[in-house]
């Protein structure tokens, strides 16, 4: 779709397709990451042990985690020749991705039919994947050395769960690139949010942690209230406009943000550049008036992206 680009020198915003684009940047940090691999029986039960695997991991600040999947896999490509889905696990320091792969996996993987659980991510550094999980077998349970990796068979009620020994850990993740995107159209803006959100899940090495990758309820960093450590973003709620400072234009009526993680800072990159185009390609037509972006003035995190260098 050919897009209608305007820039204004004054002020270096640009508009495309009646939509602007603020000149800021989004301000993200470095996280350790881990791929696990899960096969089953068909595509349908490897996506379910996925879903089942990810939930309630959309942010460190309460999940221990950050999680989703990343892409799927077909039979010719997976350990064991069976569908398969990589699932990105996300966390500060690979000592607290650890913990949370042995819950995830022990809880909702081992439990899943048919599944099995592999290595997803090559890297030199590796931590454990059985840890805990494989203990589950009650001393029946039976390793192989294949190579230079081992696995495990915990027998289970429907034959026997495969899991790998140890998966790979990269400490050169990125967490919380964004994308707030403001409309004066409830529904149109979730349909564009909705098509930015696919345009990035057809990018590699990435997630978007939130529920549909869509998140609501934007924060800031601290609270009035002793002990909580993120609370609302005041500045980006409509209803508190004319109450509070506000980051908003007066037509604004409804603001929804995409967060993405990724491997590299490439992939971070590389998906909010496809996530912006998504949301300027459709342009005011859905109700989108601008879009911007999170950061805390270029004090916290490692990472910067700038919105005018993805355009």
């Amino acid at each position: 779709m050919a897009s209608d680009t305007v820039s204004d020198p004054k002020n270096e915003t640009t508009e495309i397709n009646g939509v602007r684009i603020d000149d800021t940047f989004a301000e993200a940090f470095g996280m350790s990451a881990a791929g696990v691999i899960i096969t089953a029986d068909n595509a349908k039960w490897a996506r379910q042990a996925a879903i089942t695997m990810t939930g309630f991991g959309t942010s460190v600040i309460g999940c221990g985690a950050e999680c989703g999947i990343d892409y799927e896999i077909a039979p010719k490509d997976t350990p064991d020749g069976r569908p398969g889905v990589r699932v990105l696990v996300f966390g500060f320091a690979p000592d607290s991705v650890t913990p949370q792969l042995k819950n995830r996996v022990g809880q909702c993987v081992l439990t899943s039919p048919g599944s099995a659980c592999f290595n997803g991510l090559e890297s030199d550094t590796k931590i454990k994947l059985s840890a805990g999980v494989r203990y589950f077998g009650d001393g029946w349970q039976t390793s192989k050395k294949i190579g230079n990796k081992r696995f495990w068979r915990v027998p289970v009620m429907d034959g026997e769960f495969v899991i790998e020994d140890e998966v790979g850990i990269t400490t050169e993740g990125v967490g919380g690139g964004n994308l707030i995107i403001h409309g004066t159209d409830r529904v149109g803006l979730l349909e564009v949010t909705e098509a930015a959100v696919a345009a990035i899940g057809d990018m590699p090495d990435v997630i978007t942690p939130f529920p549909g990758g869509i998140v609501r309820s934007g924060s800031k960093v601290g609270s009035k209230y002793k002990g909580v450590v993120a609370s609302t973003n005041n500045a980006y709620c409509p209803t508190l406009r004319g109450t509070t400072e506000t980051a908003l234009d007066d037509t604004t009526v409804v603001v929804l943000e995409i967060v993405i993680d990724g491997l590299t800072s490439k992939a971070v990159a590389d998906a909010m550049r496809a996530g912006l185009k998504a949301v300027t390609d459709q342009g005011a037509a859905k109700g989108v008036t601008r879009v911007s972006a999170g950061n805390y003035g270029g004090n916290l995190g490692q990472f910067h992206y700038h919105l005018k260098d993805l355009i």
